[in-house]
């Protein structure tokens, strides 16, 4: 299996993974500039990480994984995500769909289709979430 994972990893990273993890790592850059975007660039670049090898990751939400609320799960992380939407989210999503849409013109082409949509439905609201390796 582990095989199999670095195959997909390698084929995810040469036909679209390496640009949209460097578009994550662009806006975590970009979050960086002000004090508090920092907590979004942190998360940027985990998310930036997962999208350059996504095969044998998950994103879940923290709240889930803990069994409690923290900053990122409440009231303040559904404000964050609005917030994020509007200045990265939906420009992250876009690029995500153009990938997606891309891949499933080919057959081989149809579980990186699905690996996008998944990373573009992340990207509309990241804060909260957390990766986690697959078991």
């Amino acid at each position: 299996m582990a095989v199999l994972r670095l195959i997909f990893n390698i084929a995810w990273f040469v036909l679209g993974g390496f640009v949209m993890g460097l578009a994550w790592w662009l806006a975590g850059i970009l979050c960086f500039i002000s004090i508090i975007g920092i907590p979004f660039g942190r998360a940027c670049f985990v998310i930036g990480e997962m999208t350059f090898w996504p095969f044998g990751q998950e994103q879940i939400s923290r709240s889930h994984l803990t069994g409690r609320d923290d900053l990122g799960t409440g009231a303040l992380g559904m404000v964050g995500n609005i917030i994020w939407f509007l200045l990265f989210g939906i420009w992250l999503a876009i690029g995500h769909l153009v990938h997606a849409l891309a891949c499933f013109v080919t057959i081989i082409g149809i579980p990186f289709g699905i690996q996008h949509l998944k990373l573009a439905l992340l990207s509309l609201t990241p804060i909260g979430q957390t990766v986690v390796a697959k078991a």
